[in-house]
């Protein structure tokens, strides 16, 4: 071989150890200038989490929490909902800080496309996805605020607590865990987090009024107003053409809250609350009409 060329190689090979020998000094002496040293509590509180990741406490997953909650003295410590009130103690007994109760709350469908026997404007083809099936035309059933009925939120749920019976999704109260996962998830935005000591409830989340919603649902609010010029506890308001009910003002003025609502409500939507979803009062009938 010519004793140039060997020359030269054994020189490119001088050149690039020199160059990288410079750069790993460079990355050495810039790791340990800008170390972050770790918080033991930080780890210690994330070992007490689930570490389900779903979100619900609004940051980026558990260790997000775990920084901000021992870091942010105004983050509380009973934001894991997963976890409840047991992790609730724990978070706060490391962190130092006071424990706040935590209500026993779930999410629910506030949609009675069933019920109501809403039937379908068109027959949707495409994505199995309650997202791109709304971007149709509002989505196919003739009520553009109810359920598309095609599972996504179902499949969000990282707790598996969402059954689809009939195109229709079904919440297992003793497995959600109002992480709100469903709530960010619905296209139509008709899943709510609410206290399961709630007394009513209306399963309702359509903005039209009157004649529109009597024409395509047989149960739908109105918009009538009866359940807010009736309310003895001044519980419930009406909001951008939805009901709206303060449950703890509800709760504490006790059951003749409720038995007003609920009877003078004209289109039954006003429903007692037992802690579970019902489809619908006929849900046979219901379905052969929606179909």
């Amino acid at each position: 071989m010519d004793p140039e060329l060997i020359k030269l190689a054994i020189g490119g090979l001088v050149l690039l150890g020199c160059v990288g020998l410079f750069f790993g000094i460079g990355l050495a002496i810039a790791a340990h200038k800008f170390a972050v040293e770790s918080n033991p509590l930080i780890e210690e509180v994330l070992e007490s989490l689930p570490l389900a990741n779903c979100g619900g406490c609004g940051y980026p997953g558990c260790e997000g929490y775990a920084i901000e909650v021992v870091t942010d003295p105004d983050v509380p410590a009973n934001l894991c909902y997963p976890g409840k009130e047991k992790v609730a103690e724990r978070v706060a007994s490391l962190t130092g800080k006071k424990m706040a109760a935590m209500e026993d709350t779930i999410a629910v469908v506030r949609c009675s496309r069933i019920e109501g026997r809403v039937s379908h404007k068109h027959r949707y083809v495409g994505f199995s996805s309650c997202t791109a099936a709304s971007l149709g035309f509002g989505g196919p059933s003739a009520c553009q605020y109810s359920c598309v009925g095609l599972g996504e939120c179902a499949e969000a749920c990282p707790f598996d607590a969402i059954e689809m019976k009939e195109g229709f999704p079904i919440i297992d109260p003793d497995t959600c865990v109002s992480c709100g996962v469903c709530v960010k998830t619905c296209p139509k935005e008709i899943m709510e987090i609410q206290s399961m000591k709630a007394r009513i409830w209306v399963p309702c989340h359509t903005k039209d009024l009157g004649k529109a919603v009597m024409g395509v649902c047989e149960v739908g609010c109105i918009g009538c107003k009866m359940c807010v010029k009736v309310c003895p506890a001044d519980a419930v308001t009406y909001e951008n053409n939805i009901v709206k009910i303060d449950h703890k003002a509800c709760i504490e003025y006790g059951p003749a809250c409720e038995e007003v609502c609920v009877s003078k409500c004209p289109r039954d939507i006003f429903l007692p609350y037992q802690g579970r979803q019902v489809i619908a009062r006929d849900v046979e009938s219901g379905l052969k009409m929606a179909g």
